[in-house]
């Protein structure tokens, strides 16, 4: 014989119903089938919520039974023939009558009690199980209804009644051997006490019912269908890439269900654990599928079998130098809490006894500490134990698998990833038998804690690293094209999976949790809603995903000054946007900390040369103990371009204008021209080779005549550079006569920086430069007489989105 259990949510509807039924017949072509149902979804929630509103003296209940009753008689109607509806349906509403005459009288006296709730509740699974009966007869299949409160007898705990097992066993083990039917429905979660009254099993009562069913009979199987396809890997809600765990341990699936994973409930388990009798997972909605296979001993050699959790968990703390040493502290602390029937779900305790620290529902946490301060009253007025220390929002996350013990360095690298991605654990907890290993989190990091422990022990290790992207005009739509052409490259060659969270151009701001479609993200950015950096800032914090980076675009003074915050909370941040870099060296220091302390990168090799690894050789030389003599560097890629077009074809004007067009100089043409763009870049350089500069400290040899650098906006700007033709061609016509180029050069020689236009004799690195190259000269105490020089592009849309893809690739393989 088979036992199968089917859920709510197997039987929430006609259409579900038929489901169960067709997987029932195929089932009891083989062998006969003991099947045990559950309320249609959703009922016994009502019943309470209605047995509530009666109690209250809330004439509401009645509508509230009114919808219990239309419920019941429209799956009747649909799964009942017009023919044989009438005689189901009366004995329907015969039940629904002492339903609420129950209720009625509930109503009058104002009272409540469990042994008045087990009776209205247990009308869910009495009509339930006689509908599906009446159903599966219209069908012309063998099948009987046996009442379970005939089966199961509990002592009298209303709502969540003590099964008095030999009593039990002895009833089923009569039933079944008299039994003929190939088919018996029995509903589940109800049982009766000696005296007749009706009581309920509690908690995943149904489960428990089939599981008493299962080893009372013998039965060859347990199959406990329901709206998934088996116990996961995690649980699929927060991790997309949980899997369904195909074999899996009788204390493997009981660790995993007392720690969240709400298939299965723990003491079903235990009546079939004893007879060794497998217990499978299945999906209603897709029965084809395997589904979870419990047995005593499992086949799968992954000595983690799943990832699971408990939330609103509070962490309790009773600590004080008086406890150590003194016997009967835990004594009375657990004392106090099970008088009040206070589950507690972990226990850690220091080794110096100076302190107990506890996990409870949150729900509990105003009632443990009033007990646990009056139990401990006089140690605290004695000062011998600190007062309770309460912190609620936290959860409970576990690593579940039989084999962890024979496994070196899980705990390890459960802590370490946990600690790499930033999420802080408050307390510990591992049995000698380490089947669980289990932490306790702040709520907020639950969905990065899985995701990031799921991708470590089970996704081959791809890191997954999601991007929030401000700005996508020349720079940021390359980078963009970039990742969208290299995804599947990274995944099979790097194991780094880019994923873009969000993306924002100079008015709106799309969000997708998904990721954003490469493939077609114009449109809807532009249908999206309103930019608001702060609301920006606050969603990214809210999602709170593992490997979060910051990728800024632009040119902007503002969103360079939001790095700090975004740090704070542990995102990265990769930018090619030079002003915080350059901005006061306080603000410098404090972003370099502020990395540092929260393990968030920031990156802005793009801050000079573009896609150049200027920035990253520098850092290495210093690193390595080498020191910066001097740097001599031409930076500007836009200014480069700009020179080296510059001749007596090309006026000034003609070549400025053209470098905007194909994206060489900053939509702003000043930035560069004026020398600041540089003189930034310059003191980045500086400050990176460990001297303390500002930008004042840069002296500025502009080339620019007084009514370009006067000019109040870029129209009046271009139109100077018009005016001052001559001025320009009397520059160029000079170098020409010294047999000289043009080139826009910063220099850092003992502590001292400048920028300026100079004339580059033919002898010198710089004067084959071509186009919008850079190239810096790096003279140091091992590269004194033969500079280190690095040459390349160093500027354009797609050089610069380059060099900030390169960087978040960077974060990805660290």
């Amino acid at each position: 014989m088979k036992v199968l259990k089917f859920g709510g949510s197997s039987v929430a509807s006609s259409e579900n119903i038929h489901k169960v039924i067709n997987i029932v017949k195929q089932r009891a072509e083989k062998s006969k089938v003991t099947v045990v149902v559950s309320a249609l979804g959703g009922i016994t929630n009502l019943l309470l919520e209605t047995g509530e509103l009666a109690c209250a003296n809330n004439k509401f209940y009645k509508e509230k039974l009114k919808d219990i009753e239309e419920r019941h008689l429209k799956v009747v109607r649909e799964l009942i023939p017009i023919s044989n509806q009438s005689s189901v349906l009366g004995t329907v509403k015969k039940m629904l009558n002492k339903l609420e005459n129950i209720l009625e009288g509930v109503f009058l006296i104002n009272e409540l009690s469990n042994k008045t709730a087990d009776k209205i509740v247990s009308f869910g699974e009495l009509f339930s199980s006689y509908i599906i009966s009446e159903a599966m007869k219209n069908k012309d299949l063998d099948v009987s209804l046996k009442n379970t409160q005939e089966l199961i007898f509990t002592d009298e705990n209303f709502s969540n009644a003590a099964v008095k097992f030999k009593e039990t066993n002895k009833e089923i083990r009569n039933f079944f051997k008299q039994n003929e039917t190939k088919i018996v429905i029995l509903p589940g979660f109800i049982a009766s006490t000696k005296k007749g009254e009706t009581s309920t099993l509690g908690r995943g009562g149904s489960d428990y019912t089939a599981a008493i069913i299962t080893a009372a009979a013998n039965a060859e199987i347990l199959e406990i269908w329901t709206d998934v396809s088996g116990m996961y890997t995690a649980n699929p809600k927060f991790v997309r890439q949980a899997f369904p765990i195909k074999n899996i341990s009788y204390q493997e699936a009981m660790e995993l269900s007392h720690f969240g994973a709400k298939v299965i409930y723990p003491p079903t388990i235990q009546p079939v654990l004893e007879k060794e009798i497998p217990i499978v997972i299945k999906n209603t909605f897709n029965p084809e599928e395997d589904g979870t296979l419990i047995t005593k001993i499992s086949s799968n050699k992954n000595p983690i079998k799943g990832i699971t959790h408990i939330e609103n968990m509070t962490l309790i703390t009773l600590e004080g130098s008086g406890m150590i040493g003194i016997p009967g502290f835990s004594k009375r602390l657990f004392d106090a809490l099970s008088q009040e029937k206070i589950n507690v779900s972990l226990i850690t305790q220091a080794s110096s006894e100076h302190s107990i620290c506890i996990a409870i529902d949150n729900i509990d946490a105003e009632k443990a500490k009033l007990i646990i301060d009056t139990e401990f009253v006089y140690e605290i007025e004695q000062r011998k134990v600190k007062p309770l220390l309460v912190e609620k929002n936290n959860a409970i996350i576990a690593l579940v698998g039989d084999r962890m013990k024979s496994h070196q360095g899980i705990s390890g690298k459960m802590f370490s990833t946990l600690g790499k991605n930033n999420v802080n654990i408050r307390a510990i907890a591992q049995g000698a038998s380490e089947k669980n290993i289990s932490a306790v989190i702040a709520h907020k990091d639950v969905k990065k804690a899985l995701n990031t422990l799921h991708s470590t022990f089970f996704e081959n290790q791809i890191k997954q690293l999601n991007l929030f992207v401000v700005g996508v005009g020349n720079v940021g739509s390359k980078l963009l094209d970039q990742i969208k052409s290299q995804q599947q490259y990274l995944i099979d060659n790097l194991k780094i999976q880019v994923r873009i969270i969000a993306i924002t151009n100079s008015r709106k701001m799309l969000f997708n949790e998904d990721g954003i479609d490469l493939n077609n993200w114009n449109t809807p950015l532009e249908n999206a809603e309103s930019l608001n950096m702060d609301l920006f800032h606050t969603k990214i914090i809210e999602l709170n995903y593992r490997n979060s980076i910051f990728v800024d675009n632009t040119a902007n003074e503002n969103i360079a000054s939001l790095y700090a915050d975004y740090l704070k909370e542990s995102v990265a941040v990769v930018t090619c946007n030079k002003i915080a870099c350059s901005s006061n060296y306080s603000n410098y220091l404090n972003l370099k900390k502020l990395s540092r302390e929260y393990n968030a990168p920031f990156l802005y090799e793009t801050n000079v040369g573009a896609g150049l690894p200027i920035i990253d050789t520098l850092k290495n030389l210093i690193a390595s103990g080498d020191k910066v003599i001097e740097i001599q560097a031409v930076l500007s890629g836009s200014l480069n371009f700009i020179f080296n077009n510059f001749n007596a074809e090309n006026s000034f004007y003609e070549v400025v204008k053209q470098a905007g067009i194909e994206g060489f100089t900053e939509p702003d043409p000043r930035i560069d021209l004026s020398g600041v763009d540089v003189m930034r870049k310059i003191l980045i350089l500086a400050r990176e080779s460990g001297l303390k500069l500002e930008l004042d400290d840069i002296k500025n040899n502009s080339f620019l005549p007084k009514t370009s650098l006067d000019a109040n906006s870029v129209e009046d700007f271009m139109n100077t550079l018009k005016k001052e033709t001559t001025h320009f061609n009397k520059i160029r016509e000079k170098a020409a006569t010294n047999n000289c180029r043009l080139k826009y050069v910063a220099q850092l020689n003992n502590g001292n920086a400048k920028v300026s236009l100079e004339e580059i004799a033919p002898n010198h690195p710089f004067y084959n430069l071509e186009g919008s190259d850079n190239i810096v000269l790096f003279f140091t105490d091992r590269y004194r007489q033969q500079p280190l020089i690095i040459k390349g592009a160093g500027a354009g849309a797609d050089v610069t989105a380059s060099g900030l893809f390169a960087d978040i690739i960077r974060i990805g393989n660290n």
